[in-house]
């Protein structure tokens, strides 16, 4: 069946609208911690100021996210951090480290659905690993908490907010106990374009030392396709609002690229 030339104008128009509005769909999913899609950020880091040397650390944070449907109703999300990280001047005498830190990971058992009220929400554990390979480069202890997420998306809008805390059971007996909540509000905003600009802060408020760190976070993210893979590029700023004396200060970036898979 031949299309009309007339209508053709048209088709592209609403061709395009689709593609726009998927894309931002899309990109909307990456602002939602337990969205029902596989996505894996490479999130690389830098900060400066750090104790009396003014030492440096950059890192990167090889975060999965792999949701597993349980049911029609039930989700349980598995979000992984990772560092790869590189740290100069920080500990005392010590000089440059490099390797992995430890690692988090954290299970969300979520609703497949938002509720009538358009709330979307997940809980469960998080574990702390010591997976890092030098001592300088992490806490050498296991540790177990809570963690929880909650937000709402609303047309362009995201917001929400993700929580855990974590004990130390068990590792290193020189080493300091863990007592740490983790806050982390969050509000995101994707044009029709797939253009995501969030703000954020990813606090830590240490029990044992009785210290915060507060950075404040500004991100723009942007989904495109290379080839038919659809791939987020984002980079950010943050500045450090309150962090401990031995902590970093002044301006910190942010950069990294999120591969996505959608389900079929």
């Amino acid at each position: 069946m031949r299309v009309p030339s007339l209508l053709i104008p048209a088709l592209l128009v609403c061709t395009t609208a689709s593609a726009q509005d998927d894309a931002q769909d899309l990109a909307k999913k990456l602002s939602n911690p337990v969205a029902s899609l596989i996505s894996v950020p490479f999130q690389f880091n830098y900060d400066s100021g750090y104790g009396p040397n003014d030492g440096d650390k950059a890192y990167v944070n090889v975060q999965p996210v792999v949701p597993i449907t349980l049911n029609d109703e039930w989700n349980l999300i598995s979000r992984t951090i990772l560092p790869i990280a590189w740290q100069n001047d920080i500990a005392g005498p010590s000089g440059d480290q490099f390797g992995l830190g430890d690692t988090t990971q954290s299970l969300f058992l979520s609703p497949a659905k938002p509720t009538e009220y358009g709330i979307i929400w997940g809980a469960g554990p998080v574990i702390l690993l010591p997976t890092a390979t030098d001592d300088l480069l992490g806490g050498g202890k296991w540790g177990a908490g809570p963690t929880a997420v909650v937000l709402t998306q609303r047309g362009p809008w995201t917001v929400g907010a993700l929580a855990n805390h974590i004990w130390s059971f068990a590792g290193d007996d020189d080493r300091s106990a863990i007592n740490s909540t983790f806050l982390q509000p969050f509000v995101a905003y994707t044009t029709k374009d797939a253009w995501t600009f969030t703000l954020n802060t990813e606090s830590t408020y240490d029990w044992e030392m009785d210290q915060w760190s507060i950075p404040i976070n500004f991100q723009v993210a942007k989904l495109i396709k290379i080839e038919k893979q659809p791939v987020s590029l984002f980079a950010g700023l943050r500045y450090w609002a309150e962090s401990p004396e031995s902590g970093p200060d002044g301006i910190g970036v942010r950069a990294g690229v999120t591969l996505l898979f959608p389900k079929r």
